[in-house]
């Protein structure tokens, strides 16, 4: 038994082992051929999913030639007009520049390629691209917020900066779906969310001045429509038919006055004919729109000329249904005087850089509306001035938001700054003080001063009094308080009442006659 285990270790260690040059020449051939072939199979398919991984998923068909060479018939370098990319914040050139990289076609678009062809400084940096709304959402993610219903955008959020990016449009009549486009019967457009490319989307811009796209990766302008030269000739002129536009968006009426009055430009000859016939629709649109529109209006630094324009074609009753009847032939009402001196005022503070307040507009043009309401209802109901007061300012500010939804922080001021005309001439014992400690006094004063420049007479006083208690100290502030006018004379208020008070007249019971007395 022993021997046989020896023997086994023997033979076992015996064996040889059998060595790749053992093998056959023919076979070690095959064997490297077949792991060649595997070995560059598996490096195309690695290189094959890097290079899948890193193009862009590009949606819909991907185009033979990109924009600059298909629409090279309206492509205009932009460095012969000054422009570049330095004209532009970076953030705006991110967004461009992200959604170009992802596979879509992105430009500046509007009135910031306008507004630099113009010579002067661009605000609003819109941003037109071929993404829809939920593609966009989905690159940047949470910086990304989508709005609208009847125009769907998005809007990409930097800090306190946000950026509209919106989808290219097509006619709306290319498509039958009420989702994406519905018209009323009067032509209106209630949605218009059917999405097209570069060229269509220029063709459903409402003016040619604005339908500009800027491309910064190649620093061209795309221009459909001559929009350059319509700016070179200081003429406004709408894409399409007039009255088809005017009817699908009348806001484009109101457009068209801010733009007149914002770039010194006039409106051709087609464009301006149909607005005072059409002027009406502007009371379908949404009353929250409608302010919005008013603040661009009146608030862009061209208030006074703007309302000139809007009287003009007619477009005024819509945003103030409160305020034509006080117009006059001369324009020299009370009314019309204080809507001059607001806007006025306003236009100044813009050019100075300095903050505006929409209800301080509205408290001074709805002033006068007020003061005759205030007077219709003491004479009729025999209120006191503050119910009728209270009154007013519900009547007039209820009928006012009918056509142009104030906020509700809007009219709270509005309310505050005409309580304030009723406090000021009340200035005994401890009420200037508390006048002057009211939140909104400075505005309530600066429509007191307008209101002394319209109607003058006590007026003038008044106002002259409170600019000098304002700015005075303690014992000044006495002796002007002393000093103080009445409508009794020139003596302290509360002495003179106590003068004028009449003495009571006093009365004796005739005491009657005890029992026993004669």
């Amino acid at each position: 038994m022993r021997c046989t285990i020896l023997n086994y270790i023997k033979s076992f260690f015996s064996r040889k082992t059998k060595s790749p040059s053992s093998e056959p020449a023919s076979e070690q051939q095959g064997r490297r051929t077949s792991q060649a072939k595997l070995g560059n199979k598996r490096s195309v398919e690695v290189s094959h999913r890097a290079n899948v991984k890193a193009q862009p998923k590009k949606r819909g068909v991907k185009l033979a030639e990109p924009a600059h060479v298909v629409h090279k018939k309206f492509s205009l370098s932009a460095g012969q007009y000054g422009i570049s990319p330095k004209n532009f914040p970076n953030n705006a050139l991110s967004i461009i520049s992200k959604l170009q990289k992802n596979g879509y076609e992105a430009y500046a678009v509007g009135g910031c390629i306008r507004d630099l062809l113009l010579g002067q400084k661009a605000k609003d940096f819109d941003i037109a691209t071929n993404a829809r709304p939920e593609e966009i959402q989905k690159i940047f993610g949470r910086q990304c917020r989508l709005i609208g219903r009847r125009f769907r955008l998005a809007h990409i959020v930097y800090g306190r900066e946000i950026y509209e990016v919106a989808t290219f449009r097509a006619e709306h009549h290319s498509s039958a779906n009420d989702k994406s486009s519905k018209t009323s019967d009067a032509g209106m457009l209630l949605r218009d969310n059917v999405y097209g490319t570069l060229r269509e989307d220029a063709q459903r811009r409402d003016f040619s001045v604005n339908a500009l796209y800027y491309d910064p990766t190649q620093n061209l302008i795309f221009d459909f429509f001559h929009g350059i030269d319509d700016l070179k000739a200081s003429k406004l002129r709408l894409i399409g038919e007039p009255i088809i536009r005017y009817q699908e968006d009348p806001v484009r009426m109101l457009r068209a006055v801010r733009f007149m009055a914002k770039l010194e430009m006039f409106l051709d000859k087609a464009s301006h004919e149909p607005i005072r016939d059409m002027a009406h629709l502007l009371s379908q649109i949404p009353p929250a729109r409608l302010f919005d529109e008013s603040l661009k209006l009146l608030q862009s630094g061209y208030g006074v000329k703007t309302y000139e324009l809007l009287r003009q074609y007619g477009l005024f009753d819509s945003l103030f249904p409160v305020l034509p009847r006080f117009f006059t032939p001369h324009g020299d009402s009370n009314s019309e005087r204080m809507m001059v001196k607001a806007l006025n005022s306003t236009d100044e503070r813009i050019r100075d850089n300095l903050r505006v307040n929409p209800a301080f507009l509205y408290a001074a043009l709805l002033w006068y509306p007020l003061r005759e309401k205030m007077e219709q209802l003491k004479n009729e109901g025999g209120l006191n001035s503050y119910d009728a007061m209270q009154l007013a300012a519900n009547e007039i500010l209820a009928e006012s938001c009918k056509a142009v939804a104030l906020h509700r922080r809007h009219s709270a001021v509005i309310r505050d700054i005409w309580a304030l005309q009723f406090q000021f001439p009340k200035r005994t014992g401890q009420r200037p003080l508390q006048t002057l400690a009211h939140i909104k006094f400075r505005a309530g004063f600066d429509l007191l001063v307008m209101r002394a420049e319209i109607e003058g007479g006590d007026l003038v006083e008044l106002s002259a009094w409170w600019h000098e208690y304002q700015l005075s100290n303690d014992a000044q502030r006495n002796e002007l308080l002393a000093n103080v006018k009445s409508p009794f004379g020139d003596v302290n208020e509360g002495e003179q009442r106590k003068k004028k008070r009449k003495t009571r007249r006093k009365f004796y019971r005739k005491r009657k006659p005890q029992s026993g007395e004669s």
